[in-house]
């Protein structure tokens, strides 16, 4: 059986909600199968959230990760193209930890690749009606340092991430929100794509800047 890893993040400092971890839990209840979903929040700290995804690749060794993370000034889903093997926190994460300028992972190659179909992916929310784009990058906080390790330690799996936005109610205007369902639909269409494509389309997905 094919088993899958879906991981968020739990409140990020005086936030009282994250819609990553919301929206996980969202398809972990009217998940349909017939693939074995394991899912799980992580916390936002750079000592912890990479060492529990190690464990639980461990532990289930999935044929797909896909992990997701709040990006607050973002109105569509994100599918990160690379991870960088950087820490560099603006802020603090939620143990108080604000690494600058130190590796993800000693050693290890400086970037990433997400070995998810993320062209597909992108293509398929959207055309189920939930605003999706390609990103670049997945910044220098704790949801790049998940991605990163997440590839990383993969092993045979294909492994990715998704940036989402804020859940409706979850913060007042004029920050970009989406329904929560659709951005549980969202996640949802993307892992359903990822499991039935090999190969990522040939499409342009650069940018001038």
């Amino acid at each position: 059986m094919t088993t899958i890893l879906l991981t968020g993040f739990e409140p990020f400092g005086n936030d009282t909600e994250n819609p990553s971890g919301d929206a996980v839990r969202l398809v972990a209840e009217t998940w349909q199968g017939p693939e074995q979903l394991v899912t799980a929040v992580l916390p936002v700290t750079f000592a912890g959230a990479g060492a529990q995804l190690r464990e639980l690749i461990a532990e289930h060794s999935p044929d797909l990760i896909m992990a997701t993370g709040l990006a607050g000034n973002r109105a569509a889903l994100s599918f990160e193209r690379v991870a960088l093997n950087l820490r560099d926190a603006r802020i603090p994460d939620n143990a108080g930890d604000q690494p600058v300028d130190t590796p993800v992972v000693p050693d290890a190659a400086s970037a990433l690749f997400a070995t998810l179909p993320v062209k597909a992916m992108t293509r398929a929310v959207a055309d189920a009606g939930v605003p999706a784009e390609l990103s670049l990058s997945a910044g220098t906080f704790v949801c790049n340092d998940v991605m990163f390790q997440a590839i990383d330690a993969a092993g045979h799996a294909r492994a990715g991430f998704i940036h989402v936005p804020w859940a409706d109610g979850q913060k007042p205007a004029p920050t970009p929100t989406l329904p929560l369902a659709d951005i549980a639909c969202g996640i949802e269409v993307a892992i359903r794509t990822a499991v039935g494509t090999t190969d990522d389309l040939a499409v342009a997905g650069g940018t001038i800047s």
